[in-house]
């Protein structure tokens, strides 16, 4: 299935068919997707929990991971073509030759730092606002970056309120953020990003904004016009795209309150000085249709201008009742640049 996606001045060509996965390899999810230097796409996927490696194409090309993961949730492809999975379940990032190689552990599998985090029924917001204090790596955390100086940024969300800088092997520089909505502070930080210019980008998710820092974690500025975002990504331009979660009538924000309305997923470009340039997917009547989305969680763009966006639609939509089994395969689309 194609078609054609305006978005702005930008013009994609939408593809939901595009994946030639094995049905040995199906999944429930696709957490987290990043693309190689030569446009080769991973997948971190969950149900089957682990990676999926496809070629420009489509083609499947390999699958590795499997029993290593216990709740996969980001994935980095790094410059020299290694590969970091971020593991919120256990509280670990590993990294992994091109081919599955386990060559590196950061944090320690299994054990998360005290934040008072206690999840369970009753969340207002969500269950991270259970949260006390920040803390050291890691509780939950979510997602990796990698900065022009070879340093990595980690986004540690779900359990803490934090971002943690490391140096290039791994080793903790040090941590910035708290608990709440002022500069600096994170109700989950969920997506990051760093950009060209030596900017950290961190997506914020249940404070409805992407907060901008330096490289050293001193706040420049945020950006508010974004819903839940769950994932960021940098193309060659210096373009920055959001993939930003639904919020179901009835559900909160610790910023903006509780919405009377529906607010779907959609994609959101901004330029890199914080202005929206385009924005696409929400649709209140056809959430399974070309274009539009359940549950955006990762998004990455190849060299050509491409976008591919995962979607948790197993976890977040079908599980909790909020759409069909019928949205299964509604997980993975990608966005081919035409304008």
């Amino acid at each position: 299935m194609t078609g054609e996606r305006p978005a702005g001045d930008l013009r994609f060509t939408a593809s939901d068919t595009w994946a030639q996965v094995p049905p040995e390899f199906a999944y429930r999810d696709v957490a987290a997707v990043d693309v190689a230097a030569d446009d080769d796409v991973y997948l971190l996927t969950r149900d089957r929990n682990g990676v999926l490696v496809l070629d420009s194409a489509g083609g499947f090309r390999a699958a590795w991971g499997d029993g290593i993961f216990t709740t996969p949730h980001g994935l980095t492809l790094a410059p020299d073509g290694t590969v970091y999975c971020v593991d919120c379940g256990d509280h670990s990032i590993r990294r992994f030759t091109p081919d599955g190689e386990l060559i590196q552990t950061i944090g320690t599998p299994g054990s998360a730092t005290d934040t008072g985090y206690r999840p369970g029924p009753g969340a207002v917001v969500h269950a991270n606002e259970t949260v006390r204090r920040a803390a050291g790596p890691f509780n939950g955390c979510t997602n990796l970056a990698i900065a022009p100086t070879g340093e990595l940024y980690v986004s540690d969300g779900y359990g803490n309120c934090r971002v943690h800088r490391f140096t290039a092997d791994g080793e903790l520089i040090g941590s910035w953020g708290a608990v709440g909505f002022g500069p600096g502070e994170f109700r989950l930080p969920h997506g990051i990003c760093a950009t060209a210019d030596g900017r950290i980008l961190v997506g914020d998710r249940e404070n409805d904004r992407i907060q901008v820092f330096d490289l050293d974690g001193t706040y420049m500025t945020e950006w508010t016009d974004v819903q839940r975002p769950t994932d960021l990504a940098v193309d060659r331009d210096g373009l920055i795209y959001v993939a930003e979660l639904w919020r179901p009538r009835g559900n909160a924000s610790f910023t903006r309150g509780t919405t009377s309305v529906d607010l779907p997923g959609r994609v959101t470009v901004f330029d890199p000085r914080g202005t929206v340039v385009a924005r696409w997917g929400a649709s209140t009547v056809m959430r399974d249709g070309l274009g539009n989305f359940v549950a955006p969680h990762g998004i990455a763009v190849d060299s050509h201008g491409s976008v591919y966006v995962g979607e948790v639609t197993g976890s977040f939509g079908i599980k909790p009742g909020r759409v069909p089994d019928s949205m299964a395969g509604h997980l993975l689309q990608k966005f081919t640049r035409t304008t």
